[in-house]
C-alpha cells in the first residue's frame, strides 16, 4: 500500500472525520469549503489508500459495567515461535483485549484488557491468559484514573 500525498484539504477532512464520524457528506463538504461532489471524491479516495481504516462507535466501559482496565505484560517461554500464531488467535478471539502489541524489551507482548471489577481480572489472569501455550509468566498494571484516551491521529504536517 502506497502513502499517498496528503494535501491540507485532506488532513482538514480526515480531522473532521475523526472528530465527527456520522457528519453526512454535506456537512463535511461545509467544514472543509469543498463542494460535495469534491469531498467525496476526496472521501473515497482516502478509504481506497487505506488512510482510513473503518468505522466505529466508541462505547464508554464504565457505562457498559466495565470498571477496570488494565495493562498487562505478557512473558512468553524462550522459542515460543511455534505457539506464536495460537497466541494471535486467542488474543483476537477474546473479546476482553482492546488491544494488543508485540514489543522490545525484556517482555513480549503488551495487551489492554477490560473487565467487570478485579475478581474478573484476576479470573481471566489465571484461567485464560496464564493457559495461552507458550505463555510464561504475566504482570498487570491496574489503570487508576483514564487521562486520554483517543484513536485520533496528529494530522499537521
Amino acid at each position: 500500500m502506497q502513502n499517498p500525498e496528503l494535501d491540507r484539504t485532506d488532513r482538514r477532512l480526515l480531522g473532521m472525520l475523526q472528530e465527527h464520524g456520522r457528519a453526512s457528506n454535506l456537512e463535511l463538504a461545509e467544514a472543509i469549503s469543498l463542494s460535495p461532489a469534491q469531498t467525496l471524491r476526496r472521501h473515497r479516495r482516502l478509504e481506497e489508500a487505506g488512510v482510513i481504516k473503518r468505522y466505529e462507535a466508541r462505547l464508554d466501559s464504565a457505562a457498559l459495567g466495565f470498571g477496570v482496565t488494565a495493562f498487562i505484560h505478557v512473558t512468553m517461554e524462550r522459542g515460543h515461535i511455534r505457539d506464536l500464531s495460537k497466541f494471535k488467535g486467542l488474543v483476537a478471539e477474546l473479546a476482553q483485549i482492546q488491544e494488543c502489541f508485540s514489543v522490545t524489551g525484556d517482555i513480549d507482548y503488551v495487551l489492554k484488557v477490560v473487565a467487570r471489577d478485579l475478581k474478573s481480572l484476576s479470573d481471566f489472569l489465571l484461567d485464560t491468559l496464564m493457559r495461552i501455550p507458550g505463555v510464561s509468566g504475566v504482570k498487570s498494571s491496574v489503570c487508576l484514573d483514564e487521562i486520554k484516551c483517543t484513536s485520533a491521529m496528529p494530522l499537521e504536517t
